[in-house]
């Protein structure tokens, strides 16, 4: 019988970045989510039900990178699941690094400039190191939904999550190297030897060796 999953990807990405995650077909039916526009005023739970609607299956396994990993746990609450994976990303909200609480509590992240997310073209025509060039190049290619009212919503909603009881259940993936989600902040999770925040494109054939054992 096969185990349906379903995968969603980090804040504005596409979920191309499964791309190379392979799983057994025997086993396993991959299913890839996408982000959608947020409605006006919709919170993070109504949001999380809407997207839910496009989960058609039962008893199914849900991973999620980054902010994507935070959607998925609410997203439980409206479906029939079986197990639940997030990569890069927090399961309470006691886990936030500092400078996002800082943030949160100073309300500085609503005056970050998200829209300049827009002229990564511009940028690239910059006189820029290889090291940039590559970066933009990559974001260029994952991160597809550069709408400025997605990017304020989901800013907002990642530093004011509440969740003070993780899911015991719940299975964190964590690289050591994260910047985004520092590991020294997280508890309980399996650590990524040298993992990135971005580590489910660059380390992805240790998701291909290890994903199908924790999927079981």
């Amino acid at each position: 019988m096969l185990t349906h999953v379903y995968f969603m990807p980090g804040m504005a990405a596409s979920p191309r970045i499964f791309e190379r995650i392979k799983l057994p077909e025997k086993h396993f039916e991959m299913h890839w989510l996408s982000w959608k526009l947020p409605e006006v005023g919709e919170s993070l739970e109504d949001y999380a039900q809407r997207m839910a609607k496009d989960v058609i299956h039962e008893n199914i396994i849900l991973i999620g990178v980054s902010f994507g990993g935070i959607l998925v746990q609410e997203m439980k609450k409206f479906l029939n699941v079986k197990k639940v994976i997030i990569i890069s990303s927090v399961k309470s909200h006691t886990e936030l690094p500092t400078h996002m609480n800082l943030a949160r509590d100073t309300s500085f992240y609503k005056i970050l400039p998200t829209g300049l997310l827009n002229y990564l073209d511009q940028i690239e025509r910059l006189p820029v190191g290889n090291t940039i060039r590559k970066r933009i190049e990559l974001y260029k290619n994952y991160m597809v939904m550069n709408n400025k009212t997605y990017l304020d919503w989901s800013i907002d909603k990642v530093l004011n999550w509440k969740n003070a009881v993780p899911d015991e259940d719940l299975i964190h993936i964590q690289g050591d190297e994260d910047i985004v989600f520092p590991i020294k902040n997280i508890t309980n999770c399996i650590t990524i030897k040298g993992g990135t925040h971005i580590m489910i494109l660059n380390r992805y054939k240790w998701f291909n060796e290890h994903l199908p054992e924790l999927l079981k």
